[in-house]
Formats: structure tokens, sequence, C-alpha cells
């Protein structure tokens, strides 16, 4: 084995360790938020009280990164570069604390309405007439042909029995008001393109974060899986302001941020 590729090896098992201890730990702050609101802590105090133990485990690891020093008998030179090293990343490490203390807010709130959204009993669905087939979609034809195309990738959503939303209509609506107007002529074919290029990472996302999987069986994540969702994750990768911007009109973040650190976006815009 080459030095190259065991060091890929080597970087790629240190992502997946973090990713499982990110997931353990979205996990985790989930079922506190349950804990906080059973004893009738209110959502801002909740939201307080969890910024603070997040911001203080970075301050934590703020000590631990400016307390370390460079090995013993190291020359001059090393020892300089160690120390700025360790002084930039003390530095970052101690706005991502302050920013954690102060800026994590709504958090509890969408926590309690996922809660309620996963607790709430499914529907029976209407039986229909025989012969007869289903009315359309209360949507515009043009986001009807999209989700159609949506649908038609398998392998890269859940079963319709599997999903959060039988619907998820107003998820899609939001996504597609991301597409520019220039972008309307083609798009189809832009997100065909799209998922087939992802191909592999759609599959592994479905696999990892989808229904059945263990993050989803903490109540998150409720996105993966859906076929809008692919629509959500083109736009994420081609206009993430926009999709972010639109998003924050009428729905609540924790859904797009489950779904953005799942995918990993070549631009991140939530913590």
């Amino acid at each position: 084995m080459s030095t190259e590729q065991h060091d890929a090896d080597a970087y790629g098992q240190e992502l997946a360790r973090i990713s499982h201890h990110q997931s353990e730990a979205t996990a985790a702050r989930f079922t506190v938020f349950q804990a906080l609101a059973a004893a009738g802590i209110e959502h801002e105090q909740a939201d307080d009280i969890v910024s603070k133990m997040e911001a203080g485990a970075v301050a934590g690891a703020h000590t631990w990164i400016s307390e370390s020093s460079p090995p013993h008998g190291s020359e001059q030179r090393f020892e300089d570069g160690w120390f700025a090293g360790v002084l930039d990343v003390a530095s970052y490490l101690l706005r991502i604390a302050d920013t954690t203390a102060h800026a994590q807010r709504g958090r509890a709130a969408s926590s309690a309405m996922l809660l309620a959204h996963l607790q709430r009993p499914a529907s029976p669905a209407p039986a229909e007439a025989p012969g007869e087939e289903p009315a359309p979609a209360p949507a515009p034809l043009y986001a009807r042909r999209v989700l159609a195309v949506a649908e038609g990738f398998a392998w890269a959503v859940a079963a319709p029995g599997e999903r959060h939303w039988p619907d998820g209509g107003e998820f899609l609506d939001v996504a597609l008001r991301a597409v520019r107007p220039e972008e309307r002529e083609g798009y189809i074919e832009r997100l065909e393109a799209f998922v087939e290029q992802h191909r592999a990472r759609l599959e592994e996302l479905l696999r990892a974060y989808g229904p059945g999987s263990r993050p989803a069986s903490h109540g998150r994540y409720a996105l993966i899986g859906q076929p809008e969702t692919l629509v959500i994750l083109e736009r994420m990768e081609t206009n993430p302001f926009g999709l972010r911007s639109e998003w924050q009109k009428e729905l609540e973040d924790v859904f797009l941020d489950d779904l953005e650190f799942a995918w990993g976006p070549r631009i991140r815009l939530s913590r």
C-alpha cells in the first residue's frame, strides 16, 4: 500500500469517527430537549442550557489544544511553527465557543415540533373506488413534473410507506423557488444529471441516514428518503444561499440543517 493510499484510508477513518460522534451528539441533544421539556423548561431556557453545555465542550478542546507542546527535542523552527499553529487553532475554537454560547436559538422548539410530528398517528388512506384514478395533486404542473422525475429514481428514495411525509409539497415548493428563472428551462434535465452523477453518494445517504437507520431512529433526518429531497440537494449544491433564504421564510431550519450535515455540501450554511 502506498503512503498516499494509507493517508487517505486513515483520513477516511477519522471522518467516519467524527461522523459517528456528531450523530451521537445530535441524538443526545434531542433527548436532552425532550427531558427539559418534560421538566417544564421553556424552549428559550432549554436552548440556553444546551448551548452553554456545548460551548463548554468547545472550551475544553481550547484548553487541551492551548496546553499542548511540540515533541521533546524538536528544532526551534518546528517549535515556532507548532506554537503559531496552536495559537491559530485556539483562537478559532474560542470564536466557535462564543458563537455556540449565544447563537444557537430555536432548536428546542424545532425538536418539539419534530417530536410532535413523529408521535402523530398516521391517517388511514381513503378507500378508492375500483377503476378510478387518484385525483391529481393540488400542485402546479411544473412541480408535478419535477416530482415525477424524482420519484423515478427508486434507488435514491425510500419506499412510499416508509417516508415521513406522504406529501412533501411544501418542501418541494420552497426548493423550486430557489431555482433561478434562467434555470427553469432545462431544470429537469439538470436534476436528472445531478442524481446520476451522485448515485453512489445518494445511495449511501439513504442507507446511513434514511428511514430505519440508527440516526433516523432518534427522530432526526426526516427529509432523507423523500423524493423532493433530491431537488433540495441539487439546490444545496447549486444555489445554497438562495435555498437557505427561501427556506427560512416558511420552514424550520432543523430539517435543512440535518440534511446539510448528512450530505456535507461544498458550502455549509449551518453550524
